[in-house]
């Protein structure tokens, strides 16, 4: 056999030899990897401090109203009205989640297993749109339904997408019909 022949079958890995080094590269990493899930922790709660101010949510009324229109979809968040990327965490508008809309002469109502629910009143619906982001979660053009609602002295945009995107344009035409309804109404 040529020289060269020899020299590459001889060749192989070196033994990992230094045991301790290497538990200390992993036992390191698994300690900064907690660190920083601790402080986007922390800074979660933070928010929610900061927005502490934010009254209860209302709740659905004892007896409800027929219902106008229903999706079953997830929610998605709720932002501060007009900043897609201010999150509202209080009271529980952080969490994503499953959700079951129905929509009736009183409001709409937002209950969503696992979290908790909540319900806005006709009178503090100010718009519903067709938008692609809300905080996290961007889609395409039209795949959400953001409805525009008062609570307090705060304007609150809340993202939803149905299970069946094509629900949202008659969600957004009723929610806008029945805003502007009550804008008249209460104009006279």
């Amino acid at each position: 056999m040529t020289p060269v022949i020899l020299l590459a079958a001889e060749r192989k890995s070196a033994e990992v030899t230094d045991w301790a080094a290497r538990i200390g590269w992993v036992v390191g990493l698994a300690l900064f990897v907690a660190l920083v899930y601790w402080l986007m922790r922390e800074g979660w709660k933070w928010r929610g401090t900061l927005q502490g101010d934010l009254p209860e949510l209302p709740t659905a009324p004892e007896t409800p109203d027929p219902a106008k229109l229903t999706m079953s979809g997830r929610y998605h968040g709720s932002t501060t009205a007009g900043q897609w990327l201010d999150r509202i965490v209080a009271r529980g508008l952080g969490t994503r989640s499953r959700a079951e809309l129905t929509l009736t002469d009183a409001g709409l109502d937002v209950v969503r297993p696992g979290a908790s629910d909540f319900f806005v009143p006709a009178a503090a619906l100010r718009e519903a749109r067709l938008d692609k982001g809300i905080a996290g979660k961007v889609l395409t053009e039209g795949g959400l339904l953001v409805v525009t609602w008062a609570h307090g002295d705060k304007l609150i945009d809340s993202g939803f997408r149905s299970d069946h995107a094509a629900e949202h344009t008659a969600w957004a035409e009723t929610l806008n019909d029945m805003i502007n309804k009550t804008e008249t109404e209460g104009a006279r």
